[in-house]
């Protein structure tokens, strides 16, 4: 059986590696083991395309954005979907901090709407019911395409449509530090295990390496073709990049 009607958006694996949560422009998010392919389950209740999905540290927890102007947060073992956070335009990234208290996700700049990233502690329930985010950033220049979370839950690292790489404070939302090493749209970030480096993905046919707290400027890898995504191996010295007609 397959997993999704039309194109995926992002996949993602838990922290140890056994379970991948894949979503997609049909929008599902579904749960698979890692061994096998063999579909574990699925999260229904988006109306629209889901962009983003993310699992806490100890996969307890599903987090997912959407086109349909929401952000949800599911129970990883039933389904059951926890807490429904409305916002006024798409959800373009998501995320849980090391700890699992607290999430943060960006919205797209689209219907007369900015860009915002906004950061929810879930250990507060009013803050929930509310739909009141304890801080709500607004990138009014150029909108946030992919973001994760630094070392320590301290900071998101956020890759913009111009280029440009920011980390946002978690508890004041300024802007710790900047770097422009890339000249067009970055697609993708994805840490190393242990938070310690991240790789940027762009449509400027490189994927770079950085270092998360400093934003030192490590590596590039050059490619003839715009990158859509790159990753870290756990496990070995290797980073695997993602082309448009390739996997």
């Amino acid at each position: 059986m397959l997993g999704h009607e039309r194109s995926i958006t992002q996949i993602k694996y838990n922290r140890e590696g056994d379970l991948l949560f894949s979503v997609a422009k049909d929008t599902v998010a579904n749960a698979w083991y890692s061994v096998n392919g063999e579909r574990l389950g699925t999260y229904n209740g988006h109306t629209g395309a889901v962009w983003c999905v993310d699992c806490d540290w100890d996969t307890k927890n599903v987090l997912t954005g959407s086109a349909d102007n929401s952000c949800r947060l599911w129970d990883c073992e039933t389904g059951k979907q926890l807490a429904l956070l409305n916002t006024n335009s798409a959800v373009r990234t998501c995320g849980f901090d090391f700890s699992g208290n607290i999430i943060m996700f960006s919205t797209d700049k689209q219907m007369g709407y900015q860009c915002f990233l906004n950061f929810f502690d879930l250990r507060d329930p009013q803050q929930i019911g509310d739909n009141q985010p304890y801080l709500t950033v607004p990138c009014s220049d150029h909108k946030i395409t992919s973001a994760v979370w630094g070392p320590l839950g301290e900071f998101v690292i956020a890759g913009h449509e111009n280029g440009e790489i920011n980390q946002f404070s978690a508890k004041s939302g300024e802007i710790l530090k900047k770097a422009k090493e890339h000249t067009k749209q970055i697609n993708d970030i994805q840490t190393s295990v242990d938070l310690t480096m991240f790789i940027s993905a762009s449509k400027d046919n490189t994927a770079k390496l950085f270092d998360s707290t400093s934003l030192d400027h490590i590596k590039t890898f050059k490619t003839e073709r715009p990158v859509n995504s790159a990753a870290i191996s756990p496990i070995m010295d290797h980073v695997r990049e993602v082309l448009p007609c390739c996997l």
